[in-house]
């Protein structure tokens, strides 16, 4: 059973992350998907319905994250935290490639974010390829 999230808490996640994904920063109003209100540290783990453990996701991400917090790191070998969308600055963790469609880790934290949500599939960089082309992407919004 999925936790409540009334409305006005919604409306501040969407405020927040200006209605695009947390973690791969799509923009909501370029898919054909309605994007979740994720809990960064999931009710299983004792996460809270609240503000400072909400953010939007888009499915995909959501689905790849499921439960977890900790993830393996390919360069250090030791698992590290996710991405956290309120506590990490998104620039401090990732930057676009030259053609804005690759989201490159610039930590470990982040390195190991892109793996586990799978941020770089080759479907989502054929997307980003014609979002470029449109002048659609990358979002403009700061975290």
């Amino acid at each position: 059973m999925k936790p409540y999230v009334s409305v006005e808490l919604q409306r501040r996640v969407r405020q927040r992350f200006a209605d695009c994904c947390a973690y791969c920063h799509t923009a909501e109003d370029l898919t054909a998907t309605t994007f979740e209100f994720e809990h960064i540290v999931p009710i299983a783990l004792g996460g809270e319905t609240t503000l400072v453990n909400l953010c939007l996701a888009c499915p995909m991400c959501n689905r790849y994250k499921s439960d977890q917090v900790l993830v393996p790191d390919a360069v250090t070998q030791t698992d590290v935290p996710l991405f956290h969308p309120h506590q990490d600055r998104w620039a401090d963790h990732f930057a676009w490639n030259e053609s804005s469609t690759e989201i490159i880790g610039l930590t470990a934290i982040g390195r190991a974010t892109i793996t586990a949500l799978r941020m770089n599939r080759s479907q989502m960089i054929r997307v980003r390829q014609m979002w470029v082309a449109m002048h659609q992407h990358p979002p403009t919004f700061a975290d």
